[in-house]
Parts: structure tokens; C-alpha cells; sequence
């Protein structure tokens, strides 16, 4: 597969390709625009993404463990749960919350997605 690389991006020329030629026509936006704007949000949010990964590989880590350490035995839900949550995996239900809207059209407002 041959990739190209676009300011900090390395990106797939097939993907390269479709966002310039099939994507992007008729949206007003450049190529150049476009990819400067994702090279941002990729600099931006690829930190945070890296930070999520490893809590995710951390918590797969411990649930594995778990499992391993209890092989053969039947599961206990109740002890489960609190395992899960014990290691943040799971949280508390939050309190009951209302959501409005205001100035929608009726149409929008009246019709299902």
C-alpha cells in the first residue's frame, strides 16, 4: 500500500485520493485546507487518543488477570461487578437528566431521524 505524506500526516494515497477526488468536490474546501485542518485535529487529539488506548490496555490487562485467576470456576456476577468497578471500568449510574430543545424547526422537530 503506498501512502503519501501530507504536512505531519503519512496517509494512504487510496484515502488521499478519495477525499480529494470524491470527498472534497463541491464542498467549497480545498485539499490544501482540508488536510491542514486534520494534520490540527490529529495533532490535537492524538495525545488525548494515546492516553485512552493505554487506560484501555490497562483495564484489559487487569480484566484478563482477573479471569485467569478465577479459570474454571463458575461466574460470580455480583463479585464481578465489583471488580469492574473497583478498576473504574464500570461507574456509577448518573442522576436522571431532561433534555429540550428550543427553536427547532417543527419539522425537525416532529419528524424521526
Amino acid at each position: 500500500m503506498s501512502h503519501q505524506t501530507v504536512g505531519n500526516l503519512r496517509i494512504a494515497s487510496a484515502l488521499q485520493q478519495f477525499v480529494e477526488s470524491e470527498a472534497l468536490p463541491g464542498t467549497g474546501i480545498t485539499s490544501s485546507a482540508f488536510w491542514a485542518g486534520f494534520d490540527r485535529l490529529v495533532s490535537i487529539f492524538a495525545p488525548r487518543n494515546a492516553t485512552l488506548l493505554a487506560t484501555r490496555d490497562k483495564l484489559q490487562a487487569e480484566i484478563d488477570a482477573w479471569h485467569k485467576a478465577r479459570r474454571g470456576h463458575p461466574l460470580d456476577t455480583a463479585e464481578y461487578r465489583s471488580f469492574l468497578t473497583s478498576i473504574g471500568y464500570l461507574l456509577p449510574a448518573p442522576p436522571a437528566f431532561q433534555v429540550t430543545t428550543a427553536n427547532v424547526d417543527a419539522e425537525i422537530a416532529s419528524l424521526a431521524g
